[in-house]
């Protein structure tokens, strides 16, 4: 079991959340400690799971990815092998951001980088819609994303 996370933990993960590349010693320094103590705190965020992953975060139009949809897929079946598969499937595509499963009228909420309308027409009709249980889908492309966060910044 995890200790609970306490003010200079939650430092620690905001400095880290704003770029992941600092060195330990200039994390340190942000949030007032040695390098040695900052270094454990780390690899304690690390071991016990809060800490996941360090990324680095690529600009989809420069890879020529410029549009991004939003996805909601409703399946005809929903039980466990339809879910799975469609899960896989979505964990398998490239231009594929995100996907949720969710409650409501859609069964699933899926975020995708494709190559303007041209590219989103080829992956709806090659991928999507090749994926067995695909009842129907409805899309909105976005028109401007107004915040990213890959998590949410701790408070303290």
């Amino acid at each position: 079991m995890s200790r609970p996370l306490d003010a200079i933990d939650r430092k620690i993960l905001k400095e880290l959340l704003a770029d992941g590349r600092l060195s330990m010693s200039e994390l340190a320094g942000r949030v007032g400690l040695s390098t040695s103590p900052c270094w454990q705190r780390v690899r304690r965020l690390e071991e016990d799971g809060t800490i996941q992953s360090y990324a680095a975060i690529l600009d989809q139009s420069r890879l020529g990815l410029t549009e991004t949809v939003i996805i909601e897929v409703t399946l005809e079946r929903h039980d466990d092998e339809v879910l799975e598969r469609f899960g896989a499937a979505m964990a398998a595509l490239p231009e594929v951001l995100e996907a949720y499963l969710t409650t409501g009228e859609y069964d699933y909420f899926i975020k995708v980088a494709v190559s303007g309308t041209a590219g989103y027409e080829e992956f709806l009709r090659k991928k999507l819609y090749k994926i067995p249980g695909v009842r129907h889908s409805r899309s909105c492309f976005a028109l401007k994303c107004l915040k990213r966060s890959l998590s949410v910044v701790p408070e303290g």
